[in-house]
């Protein structure tokens, strides 16, 4: 059992240092780009997540005795959720907007292009009628047959 602890615990040091390192911003990472800290933790397997657990991260202390979650809380300057940013709000509103009045437009497109199509239609029955009898379009009487 313990056998298996000296491996273990390593692996989980250097998940937990890899995870933290993707997960930091990249002005956070010192003295180092992140991705050079991404090889260190995985090429060097014990030193590398140690190393940059203690030096490869601006790390801040919480002020005033507040409690991490409340400092984490505090400096915040994105919203948490769309349902709560306006922004997002606003866009989906836009977007609402555009599609039902890009709609709008079709349905009006397909209305003239009906339009167009019942004119042409009544066109071609005139002059199918013309062609067929001489009758115009106001004779509403066939011609005679004896």
């Amino acid at each position: 059992m313990l056998r298996a602890l000296i491996y273990l615990l390593p692996l989980a040091l250097t998940i937990y240092a890899f995870i933290d390192c993707l997960n930091t911003p990249e002005d956070e990472a010192k003295h180092l780009p992140k991705i050079a800290w991404v090889f260190i933790i995985l090429l060097f397997w014990i030193v590398g997540p140690i190393v940059w657990l203690a030096a490869g991260k601006t790390r801040h202390a919480p002020a005033g005795g507040r409690t991490p979650s409340e400092w984490h809380r505090g400096r915040r300057t994105t919203w948490v959720a769309p349902d709560d940013n306006p922004d997002f709000l606003n866009s989906l509103r836009d977007e609402k907007a555009l599609k039902d009045e890009a709609r709008s437009d079709e349905v009006r497109s397909d209305e003239a292009r009906l339009d167009e199509r019942e004119a042409d239609l009544r066109r071609r029955e005139e002059d199918l009628k013309r062609r067929e009898g001489g009758a115009g379009p106001d004779d509403s009487a066939p011609p005679a047959t004896s």
